[in-house]
């Protein structure tokens, strides 16, 4: 692993809740400096609006918080949605359900899942259930992403990936494969900006396992990378050859590759995506410390132009400036 890059800074800022979401709120004319967090393991936890405005004349940044909204459950997923250049929040429940464990968005569509095993579809200009998958699994669904518009993709406890059709009236997955043959639980799950066939998953051992879902019998490649679980992966929006991971174990890193490895690395042109390369691209990805290891486990990372910001279980938030972009 390649040490951290001198030109980035690290802000850290206690906030006395162990936060398990934070997410940047887009801004369509600047770079955002709000952002949202949400806590877990409290009484009661809180949904924070906060405003990380940098100050030219001082070296230091520290977050002034702008509203707190209180919450009696964990927080545990968060995403937020422009509409017609107004930023919205829409908070959704249901009387007395099963913990809801992760939840996607595609434009105004929202798909939850839940310990429960079942998928609940709901649009964002409503709080009702417009379609409920009863018996989606039979055991703790962990992950939910969209695929596409009409499709989703889901993991759960026992390490299976499924591929939902949303257009099908039947109640059975379209696809089912595995994550690994040990029964490896994912943990998180992103898609390529630009592939969206092109997925992630990381999981309880600490590997990412890049899955081609226009065939899905072997996954591309599998990389040992955090000592801990990882918590959550992010592709740069912007940078879609960049990628950024948090773990259990304290760690936050970004992977990097480089056009002039690619046809070492088995790759035709540099124009192709190193994610789907032959598993030897794994001596040619470069991995930086975006910050020193912690002792406590960092839950989430989101991004925003040259910033990450990260959540922990240490009670702070921490903000990394001027992240290089190879």
């Amino acid at each position: 692993m390649s040490a951290p890059v001198p030109t980035h800074s690290v802000h850290g800022t206690f906030v006395s809740e162990k936060i398990n979401k934070v997410r940047w709120r887009p801004d369509n004319f600047s770079h955002s400096h709000f952002f949202l967090t949400g806590s877990v393991d409290n009484d009661e936890n809180h949904i924070k609006l906060w405003d990380f405005h940098e100050n030219q004349e001082e070296d230091d940044v520290y977050p002034s918080l702008i509203s707190s909204y209180a919450y009696d459950g964990d927080v545990t997923e968060a995403k937020v949605y422009i509409v017609s250049f107004v930023f919205k929040c829409r908070l959704f429940w249901m009387e007395k359900p099963p913990p809801c464990t992760a939840l996607a968005v595609y434009e105004n569509d929202v798909a939850t899942v839940g310990e429960d095993g079942c998928i609940n579809l709901l649009t964002a200009q409503s709080q009702k259930v417009v379609r409920k998958l009863e018996e989606a699994d039979s055991c703790s669904i962990h992950c939910v992403i969209f695929v596409k518009h009409n499709e989703i993709l889901t993991s759960n406890l026992r390490g299976q990936m499924k591929v939902w059709d949303l257009r099908s009236s039947k109640e059975e997955p379209s696809i089912t494969f595995m994550l690994s043959g040990d029964q490896v639980t994912p943990t998180c799950l992103t898609y390529h900006p630009t592939q969206r066939h092109l997925i992630i998953a990381g999981d309880d051992l600490g590997a990412l396992t890049t899955w081609d879902l226009r065939q899905n019998t072997y996954p591309v490649n599998v990389l040992n990378a955090h000592d801990g679980m990882i918590s959550e992966i992010q592709f740069h929006p912007d940078h879609p050859d960049q990628l950024f991971s948090c773990s259990t174990s304290g760690e936050l890193w970004h992977w990097s590759t480089k056009s002039k490895n690619l046809l070492s690395a088995g790759l035709e042109n540099a124009d192709s995506n190193v994610w789907l390369a032959p598993d030897n691209v794994k001596d040619k990805l470069e991995v930086f410390t975006l910050m020193p290891i912690l002792a406590k486990p960092i839950n989430t990372l989101d991004i925003n132009t040259n910033k990450v910001i990260c959540g922990c279980d240490n009670e702070a938030i921490y903000l990394i400036n001027n992240v290089m972009l190879y």
